[in-house]
């Protein structure tokens, strides 16, 4: 005796029901091609999401602005990530002390210029301070390697962030990446200052994330222990490599 469908239920001897073993029914392939299309445009949208955010995009605008007055020099990027800000040297001026963590004048003047930008951005979003130096090996009492030079590079920046223009501690974190992520060979002087730069990363709000404000109060964070350049008088020559032990002979000067 045939089982009785369920009310409401479609009886399995209907033409409509699809049975194990014979073909679709032509109206499936069309409703997974349609969301199929609807994944993918919502992937879209969350990759999109820095490009569709206006204070990220003000901010980019603000900052490539002051490139082309020649008030500063870098670049500006606004991708799936986040908006990636990076600041090069200008001239012969360099942003830190030789082998030191100690910001110049003239690296707080630049970051004068973009902290009413990153202040704003920092209301709903997280600020990495990234450190990144050339390829000129340095050892000495105070920074073991570029990893460690650029990391207290990048702190430096992130206490003038905070110290002097009030950006939120909770919403700011510190990485150095040594001379590991050069953007141009290290072949010649003008190259080498190319790469000495720092990066301010604005990471895009994550999705459904509490935006209204910075997280519970904390200290800004830092990639590796380095010491502040608070502390950190400035140093004229380095050792060879990393590896080098004291009493090695000095190295060229460090940046």
């Amino acid at each position: 005796m045939p089982i009785r469908p369920p009310r409401g239920f479609i009886d399995e001897t209907d033409p409509r029901v699809c049975r194990i073993g014979l073909p679709a029914p032509p109206w499936l392939v069309n409703y997974a091609d349609l969301m199929t299309e609807m994944v993918c445009f919502f992937i879209i949208l969350y990759a999109l999401s820095a490009a569709l955010n206006k204070n990220v995009q003000n901010a980019a605008q603000q900052v490539r602005g002051l490139m082309r007055n020649g008030e500063l020099k870098g670049a500006v990027q606004v991708d799936r990530e986040g908006l990636k800000i990076s600041l090069e040297e200008q001239g012969q001026v360099p942003f830190f002390q030789s082998g030191s963590a100690d910001t110049t004048p003239e690296m707080e003047e630049k970051v004068a210029k973009i902290a009413p930008m990153l202040k704003k951005l920092s209301e709903q979003q997280d600020i990495i301070v990234e450190g990144h130096t050339d390829n000129q090996r340095i050892h000495n009492e105070y920074f073991d390697s570029n990893w460690e030079l650029s990391t207290a590079r990048a702190t430096s920046v992130t206490r003038l962030l905070t110290d002097k223009f009030g950006l939120p501690a909770a919403r700011m974190g510190a990485i150095g990446y040594g001379e590991y992520r050069p953007i141009v060979p290290n072949d010649t002087s003008e190259h080498k200052a190319k790469n000495r730069r720092v990066v301010f990363f604005v990471k895009n709000a994550p999705l459904g994330g509490n935006a209204k404000g910075p997280p519970a109060a904390g200290k800004a964070a830092t990639a590796a222990v380095a010491p502040t350049s608070s502390s950190l008088p400035g140093v004229e020559n380095g050792a060879p490599s990393g590896t080098a032990r004291p009493g090695a002979p000095p190295a060229e000067e460090a940046r």
